[in-house]
């Protein structure tokens, strides 16, 4: 069964849980993980695509944007993509987006990033309900500022 974890941030800022994201995905393809990180916007992507080479001095995070293509033709460890994940690319999803995205049960891991804004923690409540009524068994790191 698919392990859920959410990060939950105590920071407002805008990009507090992009920058988590970027984090997480260093850290799991670091240890050899493929990872998904799904935003819901094309525009999003494209801004974490960009982020992913510029958050933190001296750090390498080997990825690229995902069309829809097939995963073996975007061959990066991490992947960052708007719609449905890469078949083949089933270690670990990032969830930046609003909602649940409802090919999450094919990744053995899930993270939840909650910014600390009320209407993002409002969407994250809505998104542990979901997975909680499902059975899946839920952790929670709140990380400080």
């Amino acid at each position: 069964m698919t392990r859920i974890d959410f990060y939950i941030l105590e920071s407002t800022a805008p990009d507090a849980g992009d920058v988590v994201a970027c984090r997480l995905a260093e850290k799991a393809a670091g240890l050899g993980h493929r990872v998904y990180i799904h935003t819901g916007e094309a525009g999003r992507a494209q801004a974490l695509d960009e982020l992913l080479w510029t958050y933190r001095a001296g750090s390498f995070v080997p990825h690229a944007l995902f069309n829809g293509e097939t995963a073996d033709q975007a061959p990066a460890p991490v992947l960052v993509g708007a719609g449905d994940g890469p078949a083949g690319h089933a270690d670990v999803l990032i969830n930046l987006a609003e909602d649940v995205p409802m090919f999450f049960s094919r990744f053995e891991r899930v993270a939840e990033v909650i910014s600390g804004d009320e209407a993002a923690r409002k969407r994250g409540r809505e998104r542990f309900r979901f997975y909680r009524e499902r059975g899946y068994d839920l952790e929670t790191h709140k990380l400080g500022s």
